[in-house]
This record gives C-alpha cells, sequence and structure tokens, in this order.
C-alpha cells in the first residue's frame, strides 16, 4: 500500500496527455484521477530559522492532512527549537535530521520546504527534484541569474511543483487590485515604485572563530567552497558578509515587491538596468554590501520600475516600511502586504481595502496568514485541487530583476539585457551570471 501510494504521489505534477500542472494544464478532476484528493502528503522542512513560523500553521491545519516528517538543520539549538514549537502543535513527533541528503534519499517524502541560507535555494531545490520531491522554496529562488535558468529547466524537465515563497501573491487583495489593474481601474498602467526601508544596525566585523557548538559548518556551506568559520555568520548577517552565501536587501527583500510590480505592469524581462548603490552607514562595521540602492529597470513599451531599497535608514518615504505603487494613465494604486488604495489620476482616493491579516511590515522572519494561503496552495497544487500562485517560472523573473541590480552595483555601471530571455548583453556582468561551487555540489540538469 505504501509503495503504491508512493508512486501516485510521484506522479503528482506530471500530466495527463501531455500536460503537467507546472505548465497549468490539468484541470482538478483529471488530476483527482491519479492521485485521491484526501492523500496524505509527507513533508519535510530544510532550513529552521526565522522563516520557521510560516510553516507551522500550514502544516499543523487538520485541512491540509500533511505529516511532517523531517526538521531538518545543520544547527542543533534549532532542530531542537522547531521540535518544541510543532510539539504544541502536533501529536507526533517528526525525526530531527542534521543532513539534508537523507531525506532526499527517503522515498517516503513528498515535498520539501527549502527555507535555507540563499546560496542553498537553487541547488537544495535541484537536489530535491531530482530525488522525487515537489519543492516550496523560499525567495530568492536563486543565488544568482544562472540558477534561476537552471530552476525553469529543471521544472520542464522533471514536472514537479515548484513554488517560490513570494506569499503575497497568495493574497486577496493583491490578486483583485493586480485583476482591477490589468482590466483598466487606473487605465494603461505604466510606471511602478517597489520600496523597502528598514534601520537595521551595525554588523559585527567577521573575525576567524571556533565553529559554534550544534553547527555542522560543512552542511552549512554546501555547494559553496570551503572557507573557515568566522564569527556570526551562520546565523542572520550571512546576508550582509559577501556574495558567498546571500545576495545582499535585494535578493533578501526586493524580490517581494519587484514580483507585485511586475506583476501589475505585466512585464517579464527588462531592456536594460540602471543602479546607483552603496554603503552609506557604519563604514568600519562588517556589511560588506552596499546598504543603499535606487535601481531602474526599462521595459519594452516604455514601462518602468524602480526599486527604492533603504536598509539602515529608516526614513519612511512612502509612509510605511514596504510596498508597491502603480501608476497609470488615469490613476494610481498602493499596495502593500496589508491591502491596497485605489487613487483617481487627481491623487483623490477612491476605494480601500485592507486584508485584516497579520503578515506585513519589515520584521525579521516570522510567518502570516498570506504565508498560511501560499503553503496551501503548494499542498492543494501537488494534490491537483488548485494552481500555484507564485510557479517558478514567474518566481525566476522577479528574481532575476534582483540578480540584474546587484550586478550593475558589483560591475559599477548599468547595462542592456536581451528582453526575451533576460540575457545581460554586457561582457562584465556575465561574468558574475554565475559562481563557483563546491567540486561534488554543482546543481545539474
Amino acid at each position: 500500500m505504501e509503495n503504491s501510494r508512493r508512486s501516485f504521489i510521484k506522479k503528482s505534477a506530471l500530466g495527463v496527455a501531455g500536460m503537467t500542472i507546472g505548465g497549468m494544464g490539468m484541470n482538478a478532476a483529471s488530476y483527482n484521477r491519479i492521485i485521491g484528493a484526501n492523500d496524505r502528503l509527507n513533508v519535510a522542512i530544510v532550513g529552521l530559522g526565522r522563516r520557521l513560523g510560516a510553516f507551522t500553521e500550514p502544516i499543523a491545519m487538520k485541512e491540509s492532512n500533511v505529516q511532517l516528517m523531517y526538521l531538518c538543520d545543520v544547527m542543533k539549538s534549532q532542530r531542537d527549537n522547531a521540535a518544541k514549537r510543532f510539539g504544541n502543535l502536533i501529536n507526533y513527533s517528526p525525526a530531527l535530521e542534521n543532513d539534508v541528503r537523507n531525506i532526499y534519499a527517503d522515498n517516503r517524502v513528498d515535498a520539501i520546504i527549502e527555507a535555507t541560507p540563499d546560496h542553498w535555494h537553487a541547488p537544495g531545490t535541484c537536489y530535491a527534484v531530482q530525488s522525487g520531491k515537489h519543492v516550496y522554496v523560499e525567495k530568492p529562488c536563486s543565488h544568482n541569474p544562472r540558477e534561476g535558468e537552471l530552476l525553469v529547466e529543471l521544472q520542464k524537465k522533471y514536472g514537479k511543483v515548484i513554488q517560490m515563497g513570494n506569499q503575497q501573491r497568495s493574497s486577496h487583495e493583491s490578486i483583485e487590485i493586480v485583476r482591477e489593474i490589468h482590466n483598466g481601474a487606473i487605465g494603461v498602467p505604466y510606471s511602478a515604485t517597489a520600496f523597502y526601508t528598514n534601520a537595521r544596525g551595525e554588523s559585527p566585523v567577521p573575525e576567524n572563530a571556533p565553529v559554534p557548538e550544534g553547527l555542522d559548518w560543512d552542511l552549512f556551506q554546501g555547494p559553496a567552497p570551503r572557507q573557515p568559520y568566522k564569527h556570526d555568520t551562520w546565523d542572520y548577517n550571512w546576508h550582509w558578509y559577501g556574495w558567498t552565501w546571500g545576495t545582499a536587501e535585494t535578493g533578501n527583500n526586493a524580490v517581494h515587491e519587484l514580483d507585485i510590480a511586475r506583476w501589475a505592469l505585466q512585464v517579464d524581462f527588462p531592456e536594460r538596468v540602471e543602479v546607483a548603490a552603496g554603503k552609506f552607514h557604519f563604514p568600519d562595521d562588517g556589511w560588506t554590501m552596499y546598504d543603499t540602492m535606487d535601481a531602474t529597470f526599462k521595459f519594452p513599451g516604455n514601462k518602468i520600475i524602480k526599486w527604492d531599497g533603504k536598509s539602515r535608514n529608516g526614513y519612511s518615504t512612502y509612509g510605511s516600511g514596504r510596498g508597491t505603487i502603480i501608476y497609470g494613465s488615469d490613476g494610481s494604486v498602493y499596495v502593500d502586504r496589508g491591502g491596497y488604495k485605489l487613487f483617481d489620476r487627481r491623487g483623490r482616493l477612491v476605494r480601500e481595502r485592507q486584508s485584516g491579516g497579520d503578515e506585513g511590515g519589515t520584521a525579521l522572519g516570522g510567518g502570516g496568514s498570506q504565508s498560511t494561503m501560499h503553503v496551501v496552495n503548494f499542498f492543494n497544487t501537488i494534490r491537483g485541487q488548485d494552481t500555484l500562485k507564485s510557479p517558478i517560472d514567474e518566481g525566476v523573473k522577479s528574481t532575476h530583476l534582483g540578480h540584474l541590480a546587484n550586478i550593475a552595483s558589483r560591475i559599477g555601471k548599468g547595462f542592456d539585457v536581451n528582453c526575451q530571455n533576460g540575457q545581460a548583453l554586457d561582457r562584465d556582468a556575465l561574468g558574475l551570471w554565475s559562481r563557483e561551487y563546491e567540486p561534488g555540489w554543482e546543481p545539474k540538469i
């Protein structure tokens, strides 16, 4: 029975008559002939840090019909904390695992939630899909542009369900107002400003240090070339300590707002990217990347997306910490995780709608109603009861904007882009299109 059930689940994103869920071509009725709508999904969470709260509710909900088989992290304290947290929500004990490769090898696991540091996202997704699993991968879905290309190729080859964790795509309010924009609520949309403002403090200067107790430093590095441990790297500050692990604030947060802007304007890849960025706060601290960025993406049809990112200056330019403003020929829209406001051309408020949810702002980690809906959407798409709110090819396009901005900041100049496939038309930019991997850990299709 278990082998039969596993064979059903393993086919859950494969098409009938040559169609796949990933291509959104299969309806629920057809799919339910392959897998029963009430069949339980066996799930593992890989990475138990600040995003853990996004997954507790959707996994613990009885309606999700999910069995949490593994809690996996390279730090023992993270595993123990996650076990305690779930211990208050479920009446069984998932296995605590240090090495994700043991989960790949377990054919009972149907789906993996990839909530690791950025350098693991795409390789971990590749390894999981190739071992027969569906994947919910946190943003940014890739560490560099080539990894994004690999993810699209991966989904097409294996037909698995791959969803990126840009949870605002599941917000009822965001879905509603974007649909209205597409139907002409503000005339012809031509521009969007996406923004994020925070007052992050000083970061310690990383120095060689003993590996913290309970941390598997080798597995933390995973696909990345090996280097000695430096103080305070494994916890959140890996975001700012060079390009080995993180993707700076643009990958960390801009992807969310850029995704809404791109969705509203109905654009894919830009024709050109221009960036002004620098590190302007705490000049002698350990933060090695820019902490402030202004980016402009020019798209076909004379459409523009601007990114205003301030990691360490808390001035609220737009009245809140994060969001997106869309401008049209007949009006404008302000939208964030809390809802939206629709304005006419004169700037008068026409209508507003607030979500009443509990997810928003710029606080670290967490979860909330939108994350719950997004994860449940992932589960239900595996079963054929829904279609993905953020299929990986869409997630890759939004993440790609962040990569283009990061590359422009690193090479110190803007550059043209092939708007058909997102490829940089600049030799220096192409030099940062991929990265070096630890031998034997290269993601391959």
